[in-house]
């Protein structure tokens, strides 16, 4: 056996301990979801200019955990059979980043599917962030709130990602029952937990994703969760506050929740989403999955993955038209 297999093996078998109480995570994700079913999502749809006369392009706004209105792309094909509902894909965005522009996601569209490309709220796009605190936080959005687990912006990107769904699914063009969530490092963090969240999710592509093992990433990774070491190095006392909030967030501990077939992709030179914690989510997953390992790739979707996900999210919605 050579040093790769020996890896692949290792990982496999690395299955650390949930961090939270099965019965305590369902019961507040029970009540916090059950809170969240009559809240007016005040959708809006308005025409965006595109310079490409294939496609249809419109900012659609919705109402996220709070009052923040959220903004996304949605982009539909041009042509396309009078009355057709399309299945459609969910991409959320890694963390500083944006929605972009409709070329963006030409790939999907030439599948012909519907896209609806969410931001994420505060950072680089066109959304907001009305999410209020008690107290300050470290550079970045991450530690906001995070001593308090309803306050926090864990909770608020969370609820963000799993109304974005919801907000895909009552799209007239679009086929409830084919939506698929897809996304890299913090998106695919974010499609992980709006599958382990909305039961409408029929398939999961999450590429080198964040919010997974987050103890140990505290502890080792060089991305988002360093602010989060900064926080707690700031205020030591504030630990145990701050991990209680992390466990209702943490894939690790929703990662069984997932019934959606999920495609994984990790690098093993990835410092910022470290290979145990992408694996220790992997190997918790019941439905059906699929990891690809790049052993000598760091944080980064290849042109290979990209294309391995349009095949499996094909599979997965069971789409023949090409």
């Amino acid at each position: 056996m050579n040093a790769i297999d020996r890896r692949k093996n290792d990982l496999l078998a690395y299955n650390p301990q949930a961090t939270i109480g099965a019965d305590e995570l369902d019961n507040y994700w029970e009540n916090t979801l059950s809170g969240y079913a009559e809240r007016p999502l005040a959708i809006t749809r308005e025409t965006v200019a595109t310079p490409f006369p294939a496609i249809i392009a419109e900012r659609l706004s919705y109402k996220g955990s709070d009052d923040t209105l959220i903004h996304g792309l949605y982009i539909l094909p041009q042509q396309r059979i009078a009355g057709e509902k399309l299945p459609c894909v969910v991409i959320y965005q890694g963390y500083t980043g944006d929605k972009g522009l409709p070329e963006r996601y030409a790939s999907w569209l030439l599948l012909g599917y519907a896209v609806f490309a969410v931001d994420a709220r505060g950072q680089s796009g066109e959304t907001g962030n009305l999410l209020t605190s008690e107290e300050g936080q470290v550079k970045g959005w991450v530690t906001q709130g995070i001593s308090h687990v309803e306050q926090s912006y864990y909770h608020a990107i969370t609820m963000d990602a799993v109304r974005a769904v919801d907000v895909a699914s009552l799209q007239p063009e679009v086929d409830a029952s084919r939506i698929a969530v897809v996304g890299g490092s913090q998106g695919g963090g974010l499609a992980l937990l709006a599958a382990s969240l909305n039961s409408k999710v029929s398939a999961v592509v999450a590429d080198i994703p964040n919010m997974c093992h987050m103890d140990y990433g505290i502890l080792h990774s060089t991305g988002s969760l360093t602010e989060v070491a900064q926080y707690i190095k700031r205020y030591p006392e504030r630990l145990n506050l701050v991990m209680t909030t992390l466990a209702y967030f943490d894939l690790l501990n929703l990662a069984e929740r997932i019934k959606a077939p999920v495609l994984m992709s990790v690098g093993w030179k990835d410092t910022v989403c470290i290979p145990e914690t992408v694996y220790a989510v992997f190997n918790r997953i019941r439905s059906h999955k699929q990891m690809n390992d790049f052993p000598f790739s760091g944080h980064e979707v290849s042109e290979y993955q990209n294309r391995e996900a349009i095949i499996f999210i094909k599979e997965a919605l069971n789409v023949s038209k090409l």
